[in-house]
């Protein structure tokens, strides 16, 4: 795990490792909603050589007597709500659909894998990226500025997947018995708690885990080592150039030694120069194929640092020069990023120059199609905006991010049983995205739906953890209901559900 912020290196030495620290916040599978089950859209590779053999045992599938997987989803499930209410989460469709896919390609060619996956962004400049209890890995959006190239992002997931299928979490749990489980699920919520604020968070922290520092270091740092052997399998299996995890970590090493202020995790948890040549090796001993960053990673890319990048760190017009005299998608990548420019700078017209040709070239391309749907949005253009993508097949197509800006042209076209029609189908294929759920509550607002609306708040608040208040607003959505109706059964069904939940949850929240 990377670490957020500078803490004190007792406390680092327990909770994270080093470089690439274990899985020590827990989350579980997204949420699992009333309404629907979840859908993957993972796109898979096949290998491109046969994994190198190695011999290190596979300790990672026991400490089934500390956690079992249930319980490890149902914690992850309890924390990975408090990390949507606390954390600056990149609520992107794009963006999600791209990391969920790249992270799904590695799973398809992990071992040991007991639960589902999914992965998040958090908005943040600082180098960090964790996994969770039951799947769920968080990556920070500054990798994608520090790595060169797709096969150094994915080395990073690699790395988190791995530790998950090993289950090190639970077996820190298992090989430190004399400490009670809920002890720890204090010490999992601090960390999640010191993302959003650190003075609270690391308070929260030194307090549960006093006394317990030295028990783990040795342990953390063998979880390291099998993380990053069973990582580099993973990512050579996964079709990406197993010399990119060196190559990263390497990266960081001249950070530290060429800068007057190295990354933060390396200010406490130097690299160790025997772990960089272990991984190393293993990776001359690999095939060593020229893999091309994909089309999405390019233009991930550019749309983190256009979007969601700061004034230190912004979407600079050399990078794009850069990029414009790359390979064809790193130009099509810096054209995006020119008209992304415009668009944030409001100048609509002078992004549409750039978009509607490439958009003729290139009329699948969501990247573009997402980015001329909000130009046409915000220069209070909807009805041009529906126009594009009903031609391009949103209404019917089973791809998010088209259904969810359809759905948003829609509303702002003033057409919101439309859009209920395409959000009702979303949100029970998706019933973990935040997005959905906001704009159905939206679209049943304008309609004067407020049982609907009720119910749609009621999702959202449950996904950050606010069972009360969902609770609440499910009841008034009840009694707006004919006695004995089935939508009154349904409401008060859900209900009985998370109240369910909350009895569950409750152990996590005293802990």
């Amino acid at each position: 795990m990377f670490m957020v912020m500078r803490l004190k290196k007792t406390v680092i030495a327990l909770c994270l490792g080093s470089l690439f620290a274990g899985s020590i916040l827990p989350a579980g599978a997204d949420d699992s909603s009333f309404w629907s089950t979840p859908v993957s859209s993972a796109k898979t590779s096949s290998p491109l050589a046969p994994p190198v053999s190695d011999q290190l045992p596979d300790i990672g599938t026991t400490a089934g007597g500390t956690l079992s997987i249930n319980q490890e989803l149902q914690m992850g499930d309890f924390y990975v709500r408090q990390m949507r209410a606390s954390t600056p989460l990149i609520n992107d469709p794009l963006l999600n659909q791209y990391i969920n896919e790249l992270g799904q390609r590695l799973v398809a060619h992990a071992y040991s894998v007991r639960t589902p996956f999914h992965f998040f962004i958090v908005n943040n400049d600082e180098l960090n990226a964790f996994a969770f209890f039951g799947g769920n890995v968080v990556i920070h959006s500054s990798l994608f500025r520090y790595t060169d190239n797709e096969s150094q992002l994915a080395s990073v997931m690699a790395h988190e997947i791995s530790h998950v299928t090993q289950r090190h979490l639970a077996r820190a749990m298992e090989d430190q018995q004399r400490n009670a489980p809920l002890t720890w699920v204090g010490a999992l919520g601090s960390i999640l708690l010191a993302m959003a604020s650190p003075q609270m968070g690391m308070a929260a922290l030194t307090g549960t885990l006093a006394g317990t520092q030295q028990g783990m270091i040795s342990f953390t740092q063998s979880n390291e080592q099998e993380a990053d052997r069973i990582g580099i399998q993973v990512l050579q299996r996964s079709g990406f150039d197993p010399q990119a995890m060196p190559a990263f970590l390497q990266k960081l090493a001249d950070q530290a030694s060429y800068s007057t202020r190295p990354p933060e995790m390396l200010l406490t948890h130097p690299l160790p120069d025997s772990r960089l040549a272990d991984i190393r090796n293993r990776a001359n001993q690999m095939a060593h194929p020229v893999v091309q960053s994909s089309q999405d990673y390019t233009m991930a890319k550019v749309r983190i640092l256009g979007m969601y990048g700061s004034d230190s760190f912004p979407l600079s017009d050399d990078y794009l020069l850069k990029l414009s005299n790359g390979n064809i998608r790193e130009q099509l990548a810096a054209k995006y990023g020119h008209a992304l420019q415009f668009y944030k700078a409001k100048k609509y017209d002078q992004a549409r120059v750039i978009l509607d040709p490439l958009l003729a070239q290139n009329p699948g391309n969501e990247w573009l199609l997402d980015l001329a749907t909000d130009t046409d949005i915000d220069s209070k253009r909807a009805p041009q905006a529906i126009a594009r993508l009903e031609q391009a097949g949103a209404a019917t197509s089973s791809n998010p991010v088209l259904q969810l800006n359809l759905a948003n042209a829609y509303l702002e076209g003033a057409k919101p049983a439309n859009a209920m029609k395409i959000l009702n189908r979303y949100t029970f294929s998706y019933p973990g995205d935040p997005n959905g759920w906001d704009l159905l509550s939206q679209a049943a607002a304008a309609q004067g739906l407020r049982a609907q609306e009720l119910a749609a708040r009621a999702e959202s608040m449950a996904l950050i953890g606010r069972l009360d208040q969902a609770i609440e607003m499910l009841s008034n959505a009840s009694a707006l209901q004919k006695l004995g109706s089935l939508e009154q059964a349904r409401y008060d069904a859900r209900i009985d559900q998370l109240r369910q939940l909350q009895g569950r949850f409750r152990q996590y929240q005293k802990g």
